[in-house]
């Protein structure tokens, strides 16, 4: 059963290692390249301050973004921003989320995140800390995937094996991290199974799209994985 209220309080957490970490960086730094194809630190940044009032917008039933247009717009727009303006905007961005999330609403219910993608209310600060946890290694700053907390690992490792679970591109491959638990995912495309063991770190890093699956051990080629 997700519980909200747990998941609010480590968004609240990993922002402040975000916070602390990206504080001790400086303007040069920030136009760097992250380790996203095309994006800088700035880039990474500007995202997740307006991925946070985009889920603000799922939680009052507004549309997420105006549109793909405008969401790339206003990243662009403050991915050049300075430092003390970056982490305003974060800060803030945070706090209204973390606002949101505190009030008094039903958890139950049904909301639209993007491209008709429905799910309940309660799942949406988990998705928020995905975002946090993920860009914050995506930075490039000392923060690794080895780093990330083991509930959270675990707990997006079957995230993303349910996403791909039947996937028309993906064959049936199935996931151990050698302490006895296994996740099955694909299973939509032809092809022959696929086993694959590694550490939980590598394995969120292959499903991620963050790692290529080199440090997993296979019995035969790992599939390629849609975009997230």
């Amino acid at each position: 059963m997700i519980d909200h209220a747990h998941d609010l309080a480590c968004v609240r957490d990993a922002t402040e290692r975000l916070l602390d970490a990206v504080a001790k960086l400086d303007n040069a730094s920030l136009a760097e390249p992250s380790r996203l194809p095309g994006w800088t630190r700035g880039h990474v940044l500007a995202h997740l301050a307006r991925n946070a009032d985009a889920l603000v917008n799922v939680l009052e039933g507004r549309p997420m973004y105006t549109s793909a247009e405008a969401r790339d717009a206003d990243i662009e727009r403050g991915a050049p921003h300075p430092l003390d303006v970056q982490l305003a905007d974060l800060r803030e961005s945070g706090a209204r989320f973390q606002a949101l999330g505190d009030a008094p609403a039903d958890w139950s219910r049904t909301v639209e995140l993007r491209n008709g993608i429905t799910d309940s209310a309660s799942r949406v600060p988990f998705r928020r800390w995905a975002e946090v946890e993920l860009h914050h290694v995506d930075l490039g700053i000392g923060y690794e995937l080895e780093d990330l907390p083991a509930e959270f690992t675990e707990r997006e490792i079957d995230f993303l094996a349910q996403r791909f679970a039947g996937h028309e591109e993906v064959p049936s491959t199935s996931l151990s991290a050698g302490n006895g638990r296994i996740w099955t995912t694909g299973g939509g495309a032809e092809g022959a199974p696929v086993a694959a063991e590694g550490t939980a770190a590598d394995l969120l890093g292959w499903l991620a799209g963050r790692r290529d699956g080199s440090g997993l051990t296979t019995d035969g080629p790992l599939p390629k994985l849609p975009p997230l």
